[in-house]
């Protein structure tokens, strides 16, 4: 092998492995900001790793919200095909309310509640974020017509 082609297969080597290491610091830093997307369902399963930050997407349940003196409010989020308990300490949006579709981000408690930092409604009557969307229609709770207003 030519000294000119022994050079070139170095430097593509080193840049290889230098994309590579960029890429693996990256992901690594990420890793704790990154949140996955889950369903009441895949709650209700058992395949949810408590402890760990991911968003939760379904509908608020008619008559669950309880709002505590602290400010603090608590209510239950489904898919139709799973419930959870939700307990959040802050604003809520002001079109949060019962039969809403909303996206909280937070982290399951031990006891199953899971515990949110974020609560997002959806902005408008018509739109619902993907993820909620396709968990309602796993369920079976989708409404025809709303898939065109993505």
């Amino acid at each position: 092998m030519g000294l000119r082609k022994r050079q070139r297969m170095i430097v593509v080597v080193l840049a290889l492995a230098l994309v590579g290491a960029a890429a693996a610091l990256v992901l690594t830093a990420m890793q704790d900001k990154i949140a996955f997307f889950v369903s009441p369902a895949d709650i209700a399963s058992g395949t949810v790793e408590r402890g760990r930050d991911f968003r939760l997407g379904g509908l608020v349940v008619e008559g669950s919200i309880e709002r505590a003196s602290d400010g603090s409010v608590a209510f239950t989020l489904t898919d139709g095909a799973g419930d959870v308990r939700v307990l959040y300490a802050g604003i809520l949006p002001d079109l949060f309310r019962e039969g809403q579709g909303i996206v909280a981000q937070g982290r399951l408690e031990e006891d199953g509640r899971f515990r949110a930092r974020e609560v997002l409604a959806k902005h408008d009557e018509t739109y619902m974020p993907p993820e909620v969307a396709d968990a309602l229609k796993r369920s079976g709770h989708w409404q025809e017509g709303a898939e065109k207003l993505r």
